[in-house]
């Protein structure tokens, strides 16, 4: 069964009406929502090898051009799952709990990061007691901004001597980063070793901090409700595709390509993480996650872990 990938061109305003939209018409059918991302590899391998199928689950991707579109498309009950991380996820549940997680999607390991502070060739900064008080590119109130927080910390940097300056656009990012405008910027894997390729300095990064970060798959409550026997069907499939691409990571290049998941000059010489297996995320990681957000005064609730991280649809 081939995947039908539905670009989503569709006004923010018109995402936010009508609740018949996001209306489920079969239990066995889930929508979602995807941004070109590595994470999101084993739903590929999993549309690819006929595992949805063999699950007896139709599955839609719904494209979304960054996570403020993918969020949107949440709201709006445009799709049941989505990859995201624990920040968002307590942001979603700010109020009343609208998704859970339920399991990693990606996590750092000690040979693979997620993140990485890199620092401009010309800079001179080699150490993270070398950004202090240097501006560091980040996206403001998310993941980015928590996982550079909390490396820095780890590496013994006070939170007074961390500086940041957002920069919210990626590629505005990189291009800040590579020109030496700015000096110091957080950035994911594989962009973080595009602009290695052009003489960036890695400064820390999580395979030495492997608490601090993840993906996760969510979904939305009402799906979870409505339709669990996909969910289970999904993670099934998405599990065995994630054993698979362990099993010999060469035989993706075609399909990282297609999908927009690798960068050009990255193509077949990028070596792929590996996949985690079955788990969600500990109370304590979430936990951190909302600590944090309340620090930065963007949280004034404690959202539920146990409402937040559900590990009954693992297989």
């Amino acid at each position: 069964m081939n995947l039908r990938h539905v670009f989503v061109t569709i006004a923010v305003s018109l995402l936010l009406v009508s609740t018949g939209c996001g209306e489920r018409a079969d239990p066995d059918m889930l929508r979602i929502g995807v941004l070109p991302i590595l994470d999101t590899l084993p739903m590929f391998v999993a549309d690819q090898e006929g595992l949805f199928e063999a699950q007896g689950i139709e599955v839609t991707f719904v494209s979304a051009a960054s996570a403020a579109e993918r969020d949107q498309l949440v709201q709006a009950g445009e799709v049941d799952g989505i990859i995201t991380d624990l920040v968002a996820l307590a942001l979603y549940n700010r109020d009343v709990p609208r998704v859970a997680a339920v399991r990693y999607a990606m996590t750092p390991t000690p040979s693979f990061a997620q993140f990485r502070v890199m620092a401009a060739q010309q800079s001179g900064i080699v150490g993270a007691e070398d950004l202090a008080g240097v501006q560091i590119g980040i996206s403001e109130g998310t993941v980015i901004e928590y996982v550079t927080d909390r490396m820095l910390e780890a590496e013994g940097l006070s939170p007074d001597g961390v500086a940041t300056l957002a920069v919210p656009k990626i590629p505005e990012r990189m291009a800040l980063l590579r020109s030496g405008e700015l000096k110091a910027a957080t950035l994911p894997e594989p962009l973080a070793s595009l602009v290695m390729q052009d003489g960036a300095v890695v400064v820390v990064d999580d395979t030495e901090h492997l608490e601090t970060s993840c993906s996760v798959y969510a979904f939305r409550k009402e799906t979870l409700e409505t339709s669990p026997g996909a969910v289970r069907g999904f993670l099934a499939a998405v599990s065995q595709a994630s054993q698979i691409i362990n099993e010999d990571k060469t035989r993706w290049d075609d399909l990282l390509a297609e999908e927009n998941l690798v960068p050009k000059p990255l193509r077949g010489s990028y070596e792929l993480p590996d996949y985690p297996g079955d788990g969600t995320p500990s109370r304590a990681q979430f936990t951190d996650a909302v600590e944090w957000l309340r620090e930065t005064e963007r949280l004034a609730a404690d959202p539920s872990y146990d409402e937040s991280v559900d590990d009954a649809f693992l297989p």
